[in-house]
C-alpha cells in the first residue's frame, strides 16, 4: 500500500543525504512520494501568517508516517523536535534513520548523531524505545524503505 509520509531532517546539513533516501523511493513501483521542500520555499513559509507550525500542520496532515531522517546535528533542531511531538500526538506512526552513512557528494559520510525520538519521554520512557530505528547503509534502506514505513504505520493502526 502507498503511505502519504512525512519527512523530518536537517535541511542545511543533510539535505544532499535526504534527497538520495527520498529518490530511491520514488522510482519504486510501491512508492510513492510526499510533497519534499526546496529550502527557497521554506523561506517564504517563515514570512506568512502562522509561519513554519502552520506549514507543518498542513504537512503533516493526511500522513500516515512521519520518517525522521537523522544526522550528526538533527538532534538539535527546534523544528524536527516539534514535527516529532506533533506526529506522536496526532498518533502518526514514527520512525528514525540513521543517516550519516550516506556519502555527501563533497563531504562524503557524515559523524553519527543523536536519535532525535531520545529527545522525548512518554510516562519515563524515551520514545526511541517506543519506535524502530535504522541505519540506511547497514539495513539496507534502498530495499527495505517500504515496509520500514508500513511497519510504522501497522504499528499505530494506520
Amino acid at each position: 500500500m502507498a503511505r502519504k509520509v512525512f519527512f523530518s531532517f536537517h535541511y542545511d546539513r543533510d539535505v544532499h543525504r535526504v534527497m538520495q533516501v527520498r529518490n530511491s523511493w520514488i522510482f519504486r513501483p510501491e512508492g510513492e512520494a510526499s510533497p519534499f521542500f526546496d529550502k527557497a520555499e521554506f523561506e517564504q513559509v517563515k514570512k506568512r501568517a502562522g509561519g513554519i507550525e502552520k506549514w507543518i500542520e498542513e504537512q503533516l496532515a493526511g500522513t500516515s508516517v512521519t520518517v525522521v531522517l537523522y544526522g550528526a546535528e538533527t538532534y538539535h533542531r527546534p523544528w524536527v523536535r516539534h514535527e516529532i511531538k506533533r506526529s506522536y500526538e496526532l498518533r502518526k506512526g514514527l520512525l528514525a534513520i540513521d543517516i550519516h552513512n550516506i556519502k555527501h557528494p563533497q563531504n562524503g559520510a557524515d559523524v553519527q548523531g543523536l536519535n532525535p525520538l531520545s529527545y522525548f519521554n512518554v510516562n519515563q520512557t524515551p520514545l526511541n524505545t517506543m519506535y524502530r530505528q535504522y541505519n540506511w547503509v547497514t539495513d539496507n534502506g534502498y530495499a527495505n524503505i517500504s515496509s520500514w514505513i508500513e511497519a510504522a504505520a501497522n504499528a499505530v493502526g494506520r
